[in-house]
């Protein structure tokens, strides 16, 4: 039996870059596109021509994509002028794309509120424009805004909007909870009515995430006979966002019950680039990746239950529901106080170390991680300080940079500016070097003092030169006098690697150096640095 086609249309460039705080630049948009082109989906909805200069350049340009069609989004023309006569339109028709979608109200309400025109003048907009995009020779489809609301309120007229674009030829029908407050059982019933009217080879959905539902939307949607998915990298968009394509295509890919009626233009090889898309775009935001993604985040595959490790280490289908590697993503085993022997093998031999399953060091390796979190330290999201405690325990850890002594102080001047000072006092082949630093806080400041000086390391200067801070938490965990901090640092390098490190003490100070230094070892051991004399 031959499989049935769905497209899969993304809109992150449009109706992600709606969501708050997020500006796309034109290189930004290339980088995205790309990788949505390399990923295999059939649309790009690349913006608006017209509506801003970086749109506008992005739409001029060839991008030479070898899967996707660029789609140029709009509305449909205003009721002053003909559709020959309408600006935006003919932006869209004299853009470089090769298909052009309109949004135009499906709700009654809508029409009379948002757009203060007649039932009738809408409809003749929405005809108009589509038979005008049509004639251009692009291929047309009409967002059908607020459609399920609109039917919900006045089903004939949400059918009349939609039916008034299909009759002149237009490609798609693209329903949209445009609010985002329709449920699975709703969407499920609507599309199966609207189906009786226009094929479902001619239908999309588009949803968003208000009740949090819009992967599940999209998924009955197309159970009821739509053949196109319209969604976002990540499920970025306004409010509370859109459909997840990163959640949406591994479902529809991998899952029984889509994959042996329906095939997608994304092939096995390219699902594995669903894990790099998903972390370029949070990449591109400078924002923290949400690792609770399905699929594609850094816990979707996270292991930290002694038991649930040792079942996974003999099959690995008794705690997942996919092999993680088919969508570019990895197994990771937590270690933690709750850790058991499986997983400190299992972390252990992730990272390249062998050892016996006998040997004492695992009994002592597990025993100080235990240790260490009862009084604060947590592993399970700090790896490398987990690699530098394990290969510092089985002798493996050279010396690097000796800190003999800091000092840190902290002023608010006459300007009422906050100033955060420090030195240190470092070694390095048995040479002491004084660094010195001000940074807008403490850490900051000590920081600053070490990779500012990072000439006066000798030979340890080249590998600290691209050494950043990313991010920097502080958690505290009891209160009154004897109160512990935790302090966590994310660190990366030109190599866009990136790794965490953790710091506990009864002084945030103390706590901010012990995770600062363990950041400088953990990437001298990476890159290979030699030990210090």
């Amino acid at each position: 039996m031959s499989k049935e086609k769905l497209y899969i249309f993304d809109t992150t460039l449009r109706d992600g870059a709606q969501t708050q705080g997020v500006d796309f630049s034109i290189d930004d948009k290339e980088k995205i596109s790309n990788s949505l082109d390399n990923l295999g989906v059939d649309y790009i909805e690349g913006g608006w021509p017209g509506a801003n200069p970086t749109d506008t350049e992005f739409f001029n340009k060839d991008h030479g994509f070898k899967n996707a069609k660029l789609t140029a989004f709009g509305m449909t023309k205003k009721s002053e002028h003909s559709a020959e006569n309408d600006p935006m339109l003919a932006s869209l028709i004299n853009s470089k794309s090769s298909s052009v979608c309109l949004f135009g109200k499906s709700w009654d309400f809508q029409v009379d509120v948002a757009l203060g025109i007649t039932n009738e003048q809408n409809i003749e907009n929405i005809s108009e424009s589509a038979k005008h995009i049509v004639n251009s020779g692009k291929e047309f489809m009409f967002d059908a805004e607020h459609f399920f609301d609109g039917y919900k309120a006045n089903p004939d007229y949400a059918m009349a909007c939609i039916k008034a674009a299909y009759d002149q030829g237009t490609r798609w029908i693209v329903l949209c909870d445009t609010n985002g407050g329709t449920l699975p059982h709703e969407v499920s019933k609507i599309v199966s009515e609207v189906i009786k009217h226009i094929p479902g080879d001619n239908l999309g959905i588009h949803a968003h995430n208000d009740t949090e539902n819009a992967v599940a939307n999209s998924l009955v949607a197309v159970q009821a006979g739509v053949r196109q998915i319209q969604g976002t990298i990540n499920g970025l968009g306004e409010r509370c966002g859109n459909a997840n394509l990163m959640s949406l295509i591994p479902s529809l890919f991998l899952k029984k019950d889509f994959s042996e009626k329906f095939e997608l233009n994304i092939k096995r090889e390219n699902l594995k680039n669903l894990t790099q898309c998903s972390r370029l775009l949070d990449e591109l935001l400078n924002r923290k990746p949400n690792k609770h993604l399905p699929y594609v985040g850094a816990s979707a595959f996270s292991h930290k239950g002694g038991m649930h490790v040792s079942a996974v280490q003999k099959d690995p289908k008794t705690y997942e529901h996919i092999d993680p590697e088919e969508v570019g993503n990895s197994r990771n085993i937590v270690v933690s106080d709750q850790a058991g022997q499986s997983n400190i093998m299992s972390r252990l031999k992730s990272i390249g170390i062998q050892v016996e399953k006998n040997d004492p060091k695992i009994k002592k390796l597990l025993e100080e991680v235990k240790d260490r979190e009862f009084i604060g330290y947590s592993y399970d999201g700090a790896d490398a300080s987990f690699e530098l405690l394990a290969r510092r325990l089985i002798g493996e850890i050279p010396r690097y940079i000796l800190i003999n002594e800091y000092d840190v102080s902290v002023k608010k001047d006459s300007l009422g500016e906050i100033i955060s000072h420090a030195k240190a006092q470092l070694e390095v082949d048995g040479k002491k070097i004084l660094c010195e630093g001000q940074g807008n806080g403490p850490v900051n400041a000590l920081d600053n003092a070490i990779r500012k000086n990072v000439n006066k390391l000798a030979k340890y200067s080249e590998y600290l030169k691209d050494l950043k801070l990313v991010d920097y938490k502080v958690r505290i965990l009891n209160t009154g006098t004897e109160a512990v901090t935790r302090v966590s640092i994310e660190s990366t390098d030109s190599k866009g690697v990136n790794w965490f490190t953790i710091g506990v003490s009864p002084n945030i100070i103390d706590a901010s150096f012990k995770a600062l230094v363990d950041s400088l070892d953990y990437k001298l051991f990476k890159d290979k640095a030699p030990a210090s004399l």
